[in-house]
């Protein structure tokens, strides 16, 4: 452990005695730490509990949407289990994105902007199905104080049932980051488990590539499939990168660009039973990660001095998102898709892909036309996971969707600091 010096500083070996007692001071040391950040993990612990139960109570204070008189379309499941709506009328659809709940005592009064803010836009849209493209839970224990992300899946699926709208979902990448308690599989069992009247997440085909991946039909009262909502697992990280540092992230998988043309296959068939003369079936697609072509769009656009090319229609919006290169050394602008290449573009040319709906790229809302296809990101309800963003407005929102009934589209961004949407709780 050391020496001592004697009186004309001649260094002396410590003795027993004190060799002793500095083990233990330093025991002493080690132990009052110890105890000091477990008694600190305990009071976040408790502090977190109240922090649940306190915006699961903030949930429950928020008005169920008042549709008019048998305005409300009701799903229901048709003989392969898919969610059907009927109408003979045009469909509205929400896509929200990135809502970032934290679910901790760090993050409660982000957490109630981002419920506000989601029900102050749902009250007043009143849509026909509500979309969430990932990122419902945001368990990044220095925001929000916790690890368990079962608590935003929890608070959020709460609200949503008292709005009573129906819903959807799909997994984004900090939905089940790989240090958080509970794994897709459980967030998956959550929600089956739960029996929600108004949430109509499927886990999907046990036997391809991630969770959730399933159709929402929009038939027409004689019942020809006018338009197939397709929902996919844009999954996580990739290529090793499991905190997600690199920005390496997935990309959608063969196994489920094959499901994806068969279900339009089998519902063009089914079509045909009714009317001969039916259309392949129109469908958009929703999911987390944007594709590799938002990329490429964005960037044939941006090098062609903002303005439309052979390929690329701009229609609305910005892209608010950093340009640097991610970690291979290409050009990002500033998109952040899966860092591979996959066919579901290619696929969904040959049958009847309209638009793809995603989110991840929180200040990035624009839209476009690329070779046919409407690439859209929606806006996000991040108060949270960017740095000041919960200070930020511009990117703030929905996108609203409305559906035709021959099953053509057009879509609008929504800022949430609109005189329309009416809020409850006081926003920020």
């Amino acid at each position: 452990m050391g020496e001592v010096k004697g009186k004309k500083g001649k260094k002396l070996p410590l003795t027993k005695s004190q060799i002793g007692a500095r083990f233990a001071l330093a025991g002493c040391i080690i132990l009052l730490i110890a105890l000091i950040i477990v008694l600190f993990m305990a009071i976040v612990a408790m502090a977190n509990g109240a922090s649940v139960d306190a915006m699961i109570t903030q949930a429950s204070e928020f008005s169920k949407v008042n549709y008019a008189e048998g305005e409300q379309l009701v799903p229901v499941k048709d003989a392969g289990g898919d969610w059907c709506f009927t109408t003979d009328r045009e469909f509205k659809i929400m896509q929200l994105t990135d809502v970032h709940i934290g679910g901790g005592s760090f993050s409660t009064k982000n957490d109630a902007w981002a419920m506000n803010a989601v029900a102050a836009m749902i009250s007043a849209e009143k849509p026909d199905l509500v979309v969430v493209t990932g990122d419902i839970a945001y368990p990044v224990p220095f925001s929000a104080g916790t690890f368990n992300n079962l608590n935003a899946t929890k608070i959020f699926a709460e609200l949503m049932e008292k709005l009573g709208v129906y819903w959807i979902f799909t997994y984004g990448n900090h939905d089940t980051e790989v240090y958080s308690y509970y794994t897709r599989e459980d967030i998956n069992n959550y929600y089956e488990e739960s029996n929600f009247k108004y949430c109509l997440y499927q886990r999907g085909d046990e036997n391809i590539s991630g969770f959730g991946n399933s159709v929402i039909k929009v038939k027409n009262t004689a019942g020809v499939v006018t338009q197939a909502l397709v929902m996919l697992d844009s999954h996580s990280y990739t290529d090793g990168d499991s905190m997600g540092i690199l920005w390496k992230y997935d990309n959608i998988h063969q196994d489920q660009i094959d499901w994806y043309a068969k279900e339009m296959d089998e519902i063009n068939e089914y079509n045909k039973t009714i009317d001969a003369n039916a259309e392949p079936v129109k469908n958009l697609a929703f999911f987390h990660i944007p594709l590799p072509e938002y990329r490429d769009a964005w960037g044939e656009y941006v090098e062609n001095d903002n303005k439309d090319t052979e390929n690329v229609t701009f229609v609305y919006g910005v892209m608010g998102e950093s340009m640097k290169e991610n970690s291979s050394g290409q050009q990002t602008y500033g998109v952040y898709c899966g860092i591979g290449r996959d066919k579901f573009f290619e696929t969904g040319k040959e049958k009847g892909l309209q638009g793809v709906f995603c989110g991840h790229d929180h200040y990035n809302n624009f839209s476009v036309i690329y070779k046919g296809i409407r690439l859209t990101y929606g806006m996000s309800v991040d108060y949270l996971a960017y740095a000041g963003i919960w200070n930020e407005k511009s990117q703030r929102g929905c996108t609203l969707i409305t559906v035709e009934t021959d099953g053509s589209f057009n879509c609008e961004s929504s800022g949430y600091y609109q005189d329309k949407y009416v809020a409850q709780f006081e926003k920020h």
